[in-house]
């Protein structure tokens, strides 16, 4: 444990030297969970090194361009790379299985909602570009769902300071809220949808 707390040390460490950059680095590559790099980011607001509003812009970007990577992953690769070299992405063929039963039976909206699911906010990128789902689209949902992510665990690791490490603690309220939220708006999505495709039939 202490080996794994060292190592991340020196990620952060090396996260505050790139300041506004080493957020988008650290969310774009994800080596160590958002929730931290965006907590850590506040931490920086606390201490004076960087702004909120940047802290937040930089965060939505990292998030961005990691999801735009594995878009590209999916759309260009696909399975094949997949089986190959998902194990250095922390990608197991089972959450991809999900991911893409997920999307085959929700479709794109889908690519909103699974941003609050722990792995799943990953890997659903991957079927979305399997499925060559509309780019434009598919940036807009990963925008929307990134947003709120970073303002809430930036202004968190903010108010927490030195304590920023009690993200976890702090955090569970807020994400059991925007969990259920985020499946809320997509069961609406559902009945939208059900009842617009039984409106055009009875036209």
């Amino acid at each position: 444990m202490g080996v794994i707390h060292d190592v991340l040390a020196q990620i952060l460490q090396w996260l505050e030297n790139l300041g506004y950059f080493g957020i988008v680095i650290g969310l774009a590559i994800e080596v160590i969970p958002s929730e931290i790099v965006l907590s850590y980011g506040g931490y920086l607001v606390s201490q004076g090194q960087i702004t909120t509003l940047g802290a937040v812009i930089c965060g939505t970007l990292g998030a961005l361009i990691q999801q735009w990577l594995l878009y590209a992953i999916g759309r260009y690769g696909g399975r094949p790379f997949l089986l190959k070299y998902g194990k250095f992405l922390h990608i197991k063929e089972k959450h991809v299985d999900l991911a893409e039963r997920w999307f085959e039976r929700y479709g794109p909206v889908i690519v909103f909602t699974a941003r609050f699911v722990p792995v799943m906010r990953q890997v659903i990128s991957i079927p979305a570009g399997m499925a060559r789902m509309n780019f434009t689209v598919y940036t807009l949902l990963t925008l929307i769902a990134s947003i709120p992510w970073s303002i809430l665990f930036v202004i968190l690791g903010r108010e927490l300071g030195d304590n920023w490490e009690q993200i976890g603690e702090k955090a569970a309220p807020y994400t059991h809220i925007i969990i259920p939220a985020a499946l809320a708006l997509f069961v609406l999505y559902l009945v939208y949808a059900i009842w617009r495709s039984r409106s055009k039939k009875t036209a």
